[in-house]
């Protein structure tokens, strides 16, 4: 089940960034008195509750179509509100309602999203008493917040997670329903020759059909008598603003909402400029969404020398680089001359068996009864169970567990993938009290 997005949307000077930052849990986008500071969104995790989400800043609207800036927030807006699962529409409750306000109530409209009205600036139960001239933008109940005083944030967060799909327990997965593949990564690190290859050479295209984002194109086709939909996305790279601060590229968010809708993804990286920063970002974003993946070294026709012991090198840098996944799979490949092409797709077949394998309950307590005789814990662990699959998941029911450190879950779950080869996915581990209630 795909992680929920946010957007905040509102005109210039409202306190968006404000919101987002404090939501955020630091300061990431710029805040400034100046109107239109924001203008390229950026996206973070949140949690409320239980609730993961991420959360989209986005620039002040303005319908002035003589400002050059105003018409590129408006593009990225349009791409948020598109993306979204959930609108937080922000309003200035100093000002009161302005005809931009009204304008952008009529924009969002048009999108059938959930819509939350929040009115910011509301510092004190006097100033609140100003909610109720925002019922005029038909949006139903505002809530009255205050993003310097953190009053109303929580009623705010409320609102908003009522709006999320809510997961069903074990829910199934159709493993007959076509198998969604994102292909991401840096510009010019060769994304697009790697799907013209396995598009145009070993697969039998049924047709292209244009995705509902306007960079990314979903492409279904058939391989060994399987499904598949490949997502080419354009590249994400990162870019100093206006303001020089370091923020993402507006394509960024179509991008990362394929890697959220998709199977697996595979990450490619470009073998001449070695492993970057963003390689590893992109990585990690897969990781925390619970999604298989595949590491790509490509170009690996352009790197000259001994091939056996650059490959050697390579491999202890793709280690140290990504050591939060050290369940990655990693090829070497050249869309160019073609080499190991071939071995994407049976790369991807095995990572999806991964993340889609179950362990019966006798054999899952009986290798967890055999990991903690050798490794004692003053937590009393009875009993484990695999909760559901993509990505496999595991609770372990016991008494005092929370005496059980981090370095021991990693412990279980190291002699875990031991046992089971879990190569390519993410693995989750729940830790619950009261093991006598197996029922819950």
């Amino acid at each position: 089940m795909k992680t929920p997005l946010v957007a905040i949307v509102g005109r210039p000077n409202v306190g968006k960034s404000s919101l987002f930052n404090m939501l955020a849990g630091q300061r990431i986008s710029i805040t400034d008195d100046e109107a239109g500071v924001t203008r390229d969104r950026i996206i973070a995790p949140v949690e409320w509750s239980g609730h993961h989400f991420d959360m989209v800043d986005t620039g002040g609207v303005d319908f002035d179509v003589s400002n050059v800036f105003a018409i590129h927030i408006r593009e990225q807006v349009d791409i948020a509100i598109d993306l979204c699962d959930v609108i937080v529409f922000l309003v200035d409750g100093e000002s009161g309602v302005l005809q931009n306000d009204i304008d952008i109530a009529n924009l969002l409209r048009k999108s059938k999203k959930p819509i939350v009205l929040a009115v910011n600036k509301l510092d004190n139960d006097k100033r609140e008493a100003q909610i109720h001239d925002f019922y005029a933008l038909k949006m139903g109940d505002p809530v009255a917040i205050s993003c310097t005083q953190k009053r109303g944030v929580g009623d705010l967060l409320d609102e908003v997670t009522k709006h999320f799909k809510r997961p069903t327990k074990d829910e199934p997965e159709n493993e007959q329903a076509p198998i969604r593949i994102a292909i991401v990564g840096k510009p010019n690190a060769g994304k697009s020759s790697i799907v013209n290859k396995l598009l145009g050479e070993k697969r039998v295209m049924v047709s292209d059909i244009a995705g509902t984002t306007r960079d990314s194109i979903d492409t279904p086709f058939r391989y060994m008598n399987r499904d598949y939909i490949l997502t080419d996305t354009a590249g994400i790279r990162r870019k100093r603003s206006i303001e020089v601060q370091t923020i993402e590229h507006y394509s960024v968010l179509r991008a990362f909402n394929a890697m959220r809708n998709s199977d697996v993804s595979v990450i490619v990286i470009d073998a001449e400029q070695g492993i970057s920063e963003q390689d590893v970002r992109l990585a990690a974003y897969v990781h925390n969404e619970g999604k298989p993946s595949v590491l790509v070294v490509n170009k690996w026709d352009t790197i000259k020398g001994e091939k056996d012991r650059l490959f050697l090198k390579w491999e202890k840098d793709l280690e140290r680089d990504f050591a939060f996944m050290p369940y990655f799979k990693s090829l070497f490949t050249s869309a160019l001359t073609g080499q190991r092409i071939n071995e994407i797709m049976r790369a991807i077949d095995e990572v999806m068996a991964n993340t889609r394998r179950r362990i019966t309950t006798g054999k899952l307590n009986q290798m967890f009864l055999d990991f903690c005789t050798v490794n004692p814990t003053n937590a009393k662990i009875k009993y484990a169970t695999q909760i559901t699959i993509c990505p496999p998941t595991f609770a372990i029911f016991g008494s005092k567990m929370e005496r059980l450190p981090k370095t021991y879950l990693r412990y279980l779950e190291n002699c875990l993938r031991k046992e089971v080869d879990f190569t390519g996915t993410p693995v989750r581990i729940w830790l619950r009290e009261n093991a006598d209630k197996r029922g819950e």
